[in-house]
């Protein structure tokens, strides 16, 4: 039996080489493309790892330094602002890297303080993270609003114009960390919004059985209690005298309501006058019941604290001592003793000015004698 001649015999030989050469070529161009295609990458990863490094390496700051963005300025300007100040040595890496993670949108304006050899991630993070240079300013407690605003107004150091002067008593007074953007509007706002916080969270832990009816009456009699006495031991005791005469319905006849029904809060510069005591206003509280129509001034933390879990006592008096604090009383005949005597160490006191000053000018006498040469 013939055996049968296998399929490619049948096939020319032109043919079979012209196949195997196409094969070949694919090949190659497979191989080719391959190799290619892994030098580029390698590349890639190589120029990569080369700008990673720069970008993580130390930067070229020998000190700390500071560095400030203006409020506005974009990612591009701010990059050639960090290499011409030479705080990183490129702007092109940094922008690509913090594109890279989308942070273009998050850099803060303000004043920075990079430190020695800080990387670009190192500036990148400061940056980022609004880790901003912060200046204190400083509102005692007690001023009205409309002295606040003069206050805010003064410093030139904080941007832009001050607002139109809030409601009396809305403004929390303590020391604020500002960075140098924050601009007078802004800081307004920030003491309204601290007040009310802080009211909010004393509100909530205050004592039973206060004769308050409303976070603003709180605040009304707080700015009281902030004007009578600057004693921190003091506030709670003071709180606790007002509470029990409202309590007992008696008047409040706080001096510092008669003053803010005068001047609006600015000092009156001398004592009292009769006729002014006995002069009914909205805010005079030897001759209306109660609480006045508005606070007197901005108190501080301890005040409003102090009128919402006062001191629990029987005083219904104080009047002041002498030393700087008040002396307290439950009964109108101790109190009349401590006003007497009050009365003695104004009067000691008045002698004394009296006779510093008579010295001061016999001294003066004596000195103008010598230099005539009597």
């Amino acid at each position: 039996m013939t055996q049968a001649n296998p399929k490619n015999n049948d096939v020319p030989e032109d043919e079979q080489g012209g196949s195997l050469t196409k094969r070949h070529a694919f090949g190659i161009a497979t191989m080719m493309i391959i190799a290619f295609t892994t030098f580029a990458m390698a590349f890639v990863i190589i120029g990569y790892a080369i700008i990673k490094y720069g970008y993580i390496n130390d930067g070229p700051l020998n000190g700390e330094q500071v560095f400030e963005i203006q409020s506005g300025v974009g990612l591009s300007s701010i990059a050639e602002k960090l290499k011409d100040e030479g705080v990183i040595r490129s702007a092109g890496t940094f922008k690509m890297f913090v594109k890279f993670d989308g942070g273009e949108a998050n850099l803060k304006a303000g004043e920075y303080a990079i430190p020695p050899a800080a990387s670009m991630r190192d500036v990148y993070e400061i940056l980022i993270d609004g880790q901003a240079i912060l200046y204190p300013v400083t509102f005692a407690e007690g001023l009205t609003s409309a002295q606040i605003i003069r206050k805010i107004t003064g410093i030139e150091s904080i941007p832009g114009d001050a607002p139109n002067t809030p409601a009396e008593g809305t403004l929390l007074p303590e020391t604020y960390m500002l960075p140098k953007s924050m601009t007078k509007t802004a800081l307004v706002k920030k003491m309204r919004a601290e007040q009310e916080a802080l009211v909010d969270a004393l509100w909530k832990e205050r004592a039973i059985g206060l004769p308050i009816k409303s976070k603003y009456e709180a605040i009304i009699l707080a700015s009281i209690v902030e004007k009578e006495t600057g004693v921190n031991s003091e506030r709670e005791h003071v709180a606790g005298v007002f509470i029990n005469r409202l309590n007992k319905g008696i008047r409040l006849e706080s001096d510092p309501t008669i003053i803010y029904g005068i001047t609006g809060g600015e000092k009156l510069g001398r004592g009292l006058r009769r006729s002014e005591i006995d002069r009914k206003t909205d805010w005079n509280t030897y001759r209306i019941s109660g609480l006045p129509k508005t606070p007197i001034c901005n108190p501080g933390r301890a005040a409003i604290a102090a009128v919402l879990n006062p001191m629990e006592t029987e005083d219904i008096f104080f009047v002041a001592d002498g030393s700087g604090g008040h002396a307290f009383a439950k009964t109108l005949r101790a109190h009349n003793n401590n006003v007497i005597k009050w009365r003695k160490v104004e009067r000691d006191r008045k002698r004394a000015a009296q006779k510093s000053k008579k010295d001061a000018q016999k001294e003066t006498k004596k000195d103008a004698k010598k230099d005539t040469g009597q």
